[in-house]
């Protein structure tokens, strides 16, 4: 572990603007050990965000996502018969959300990394599809690049785009990673053109594994790079103080935040490394364990993951 402590800076809830929640949770970043920092998550009374106060600063992105970061090259090379198993399904979404999209549509994924999405969407999708990324680190849009993506260095709300011009836009596991939901969703708004839609996808508060795990150990909180946690009233009503209407907001299954909560608690416990290493995202028999379990969840819309359908008028 590195001897070191972050820089953080309070903050308030995105949705309602004020700081009236409840202390939940602390943890440490268990995953990836950047800091020496215990974290602490609130949970707005009024909307029930969760959101991480105090927090990182933008200085210290690169300390907290570090080179071997996961979204910055999730390879087959490395992730083997996993990296197979969820391109499929990743595949089969993203084409169920594109729906009847027309030749020439244009494409944006926010928070694209290295551009896995993209890259399913340019194989599987329509051809004569604009597809466009979206990213803030470098290392991720460097080996987006790499893959022959087009995809931009910048935040959606500072990047010079034109109004109007998207006929989807996807967040796929992004918006919990963002400092202002808010101010993503208002740029989002103006780039949509009416009556398209924006697709988001990101953990779920209420979910059986964030009860179970709440009190710090919860794989969604992802200690401290996820900064603000929605179930589905919060993200609904964010979406409506931007401007959309809100289609629809479901579940999807997941097992990675069952994953990580266990593999949370086996660090903090210091379990055996060979134990903890049964927990991780290279793990095809926990994987399968928990994806089986959440399934069964889904039925009852207790998945891990929320996917929202908004809409700009």
């Amino acid at each position: 572990m590195k001897n070191n402590r972050l820089n953080l800076t309070p903050t308030l809830c995105c949705v309602c603007g004020n700081d009236d929640a409840d202390q939940i949770s602390s943890g440490e970043d268990y995953e990836y050990r950047t800091s020496d920092d215990t974290f602490t998550a609130f949970q707005c009374r009024s909307c029930t965000l969760v959101y991480l106060n105090p927090r990182p600063t933008l200085g210290e992105m690169e300390i907290i996502y570090p080179d071997e970061y996961h979204a910055f090259d999730f390879s087959e090379q490395d992730f083997g018969l996993v990296h197979k198993i969820r391109s499929r399904l990743e595949a089969r979404r993203l084409l169920a959300w594109c729906g009847s999209l027309p030749d020439g549509a244009k494409i944006m994924d926010v928070g694209c990394g290295d551009g896995f999405h993209l890259s399913l969407l340019r194989e599987f999708g329509n051809k004569n599809w604009k597809l466009e990324g979206v990213d803030l680190d470098h290392r991720a849009i460097e080996a987006a690049e790499r893959s022959g993506l087009n995809v931009r260095f910048g935040s959606v709300e500072s990047l010079d785009l034109t109004k109007d011009s998207y006929d989807l836009i996807f967040m796929i596991q992004t918006i919990e990673h963002v400092e202002r939901p808010d101010v993503i969703l208002d740029s989002v708004f103006r780039l949509l053109k009416p009556n398209r839609r924006l697709v988001i996808v990101t953990d779920n508060t209420d979910s059986i594994d964030f009860g179970l795990f709440k009190g710090g150990y919860w794989g969604g909180y992802h200690f401290p790079r996820h900064l603000n946690l929605f179930n589905k009233l919060s993200l609904a009503k964010l979406a409506v103080k931007s401007g959309f209407s809100v289609a629809n907001i479901t579940t999807l299954v997941s097992p990675v935040n069952w994953v990580y909560s266990f593999h949370n608690a086996l660090v903090d416990k210091k379990a055996p490394k060979f134990l903890i290493d049964r927990f991780t995202l290279n793990s095809v028999v926990s994987l399968s364990a928990f994806t089986l379990l959440d399934i069964v969840l889904q039925k009852f819309r207790r998945g891990a993951l929320l996917l929202a359908t908004l809409q700009k008028p």
